[in-house]
C-alpha cells in the first residue's frame, strides 16, 4: 500500500476528508487508508462511514487498527495517544 492512498485526519471540516477519499476512490485506486490520533479519531469513523454509507456504496471497510503511541514532548514528557487505521476498500 503506497502512502499516496493514505488520508490523515486532523482539524479540518469533515467533509473535506470525505472529498479526498472519493477523490481517491474514483482517481482509481481499488484502496485507501484513513489515519487518525487522538481526538481526530472520531471524525476518522465519521468519514468512513460517510463514504461508506452516501458516496461509495460499493465500499467497504476492510480493516481497522487500533495503537496507542507515546510522543515525547520537548519538555522532556511523554504522553500516550490513541491512533487508529482504518482499511477501506471496494
Amino acid at each position: 500500500m503506497s502512502d499516496d492512498n493514505t488520508i490523515y485526519i486532523g482539524k479540518k471540516p469533515t467533509m473535506n476528508y470525505v472529498l479526498a477519499v472519493v477523490t481517491q476512490f474514483n482517481g482509481g485506486s481499488n484502496d485507501v487508508i484513513i489515519k487518525a490520533r487522538g481526538k481526530a479519531i472520531s471524525r476518522a469513523v465519521d468519514v468512513a462511514e460517510i463514504v461508506r454509507r452516501r458516496f461509495i456504496k460499493e465500499a467497504q471497510v476492510r480493516d481497522i487498527k487500533i495503537d496507542t503511541e507515546v510522543l515525547s514532548a520537548s519538555s522532556g514528557e511523554s504522553a500516550n495517544v490513541s491512533s487508529i487505521i482504518i482499511s477501506m476498500g471496494r
